[in-house]
């Protein structure tokens, strides 16, 4: 369950959504949605959780970079089991790492095969911190180092930042080509920068965001599948299940009954 959301500071509100705190009073096994960004998952209670993807398993690190899912994905937590989250905007998480976004799509990345030592220091100096203020502060620091040391391209962050508004503000359908026709670059230039930026190209991340909205509908209203598939631009009814099931593995009403 989600318990607490901070914001981030104003140096970082750009790049970052939002830090929230998900804690977990009995053993669960839960279903991962699809978020649309990536994150960075900070285990602050050192119990464990594992992952699972069809038949395979894994421990998850205490420090994790969490790439965008797009395949049916689950995690057996531990009563007691509480997480940091950093949620990144949807363009700005290579800014924090020297990797291209897609090396995290559909993984779970030790911190600490990507910063060594510097990620042991950086869990050691938070988990001193008594408050959950006090260890927002630590990873804020940490995020604003990462930040400093940037080498990559202002001019394509502002660009992949608008592609990607451009992208999340179509409601019902998404064509590359007319994205590639409203801002002059090639369709193959825009799909690099989704890849290397975002993670995923544009039409997955349309993908994710409508499944997104047919989520939080789903949720929060009482309007039948039909109706909520219209809605978010599914062709029919079929389309949005065997969609949201791709992302779940789960129908529609199976997670309304979660």
């Amino acid at each position: 369950m989600r318990d607490r959301i901070f914001f981030p500071s104003d140096i970082l509100k750009p790049f970052v959504k939002n830090y929230w705190t998900c804690r977990h009073d009995t053993d669960v096994l839960e279903v991962m949605y699809p978020s649309g960004c990536v994150e960075l998952c900070i285990d602050i209670s050192t119990n464990d959780t594992i992952r699972h993807r069809g038949n395979n398993s894994m421990r998850v690190p205490c420090l994790e970079v969490l790439g965008h899912w797009t395949i049916p994905t689950t995690a057996a937590l531990t009563k007691g089991n509480t997480c940091l989250i950093t949620r990144f905007q949807p363009h700005a998480s290579s800014l924090f790492f020297p990797n291209p976004a897609s090396d995290f799509t559909n993984e779970s990345i030790d911190l600490c095969d990507i910063f060594n030592k510097e990620s042991d220091d950086f869990y050691s100096r938070l988990m001193e911190q008594h408050s959950l203020e006090q260890k927002i502060e630590v990873l804020e620091a940490f995020l604003i180092q990462r930040l400093i040391r940037n080498k990559k391209s202002n001019h394509q962050l502002k660009l992949v930042e608008h592609l990607c508004n451009y992208v999340s503000n179509e409601d019902r359908s998404f064509n590359i080509q007319s994205l590639s026709a409203h801002y002059g670059f090639s369709e193959r230039y825009i799909q690099k920068l989704f890849i290397d930026w975002v993670g995923i190209n544009p039409q997955k991340f349309f993908s994710v965001h409508r499944f997104n909205r047919s989520l939080e509908l789903l949720r929060s209203s009482p309007k039948p599948l039909t109706s909520i598939a219209f809605e978010c631009g599914y062709y029919d009814q079929a389309h949005f299940i065997k969609e949201f099931k791709s992302y779940t593995g789960l129908t529609p009403n199976q997670v309304k009954k979660l």
